[in-house]
């Protein structure tokens, strides 16, 4: 059985998303990464591709994770505050907790793609 049976499929990637959101953007540090951003847009986005990223039938068609960070100048301390409240977000959902480190064990490679790494300071 996938990850995303376990967890309850689509309605339940939907709750997910939808708490996952209101804690993240009721983090003030993570907040301001998510000013006018089409919020509908990018739930959408996200469910498509946490249910791809688990096992369910829905294909992620958007960008991938590099080209949809550029920019944004993500640093690890606001990486880590995300996957925290995504583990609060399942934990609170009720999935278990091997079922959530495998969830991090398929989300983790990702850190490379979305957290910016500062260029080194010219040597003076």
């Amino acid at each position: 059985m996938s990850i995303y049976d376990a967890i309850g499929g689509a309605p339940a990637v939907a709750a997910a998303v939808d708490d996952f959101y209101v804690r993240v953007l009721g983090d003030p540090g993570l907040a301001p990464y998510f000013e006018g951003v089409d919020l509908p847009r990018l739930k959408a986005h996200q469910r498509a591709f946490i249910a791809a990223a688990i096992g369910g039938p829905e294909l992620y068609a958007g960008r991938d994770m590099r080209a949809a960070h550029t920019g944004l100048d993500i640093t690890d301390a606001a990486f880590d505050s995300v996957v925290g409240h995504l583990v609060g977000t399942l934990t609170g959902l009720g999935v278990p907790e091997e079922t959530i480190a495998q969830i991090g064990g398929a989300l983790a490679p990702l850190r490379a793609d979305i957290v910016r790494t500062p260029e080194p300071e010219p040597a003076g």
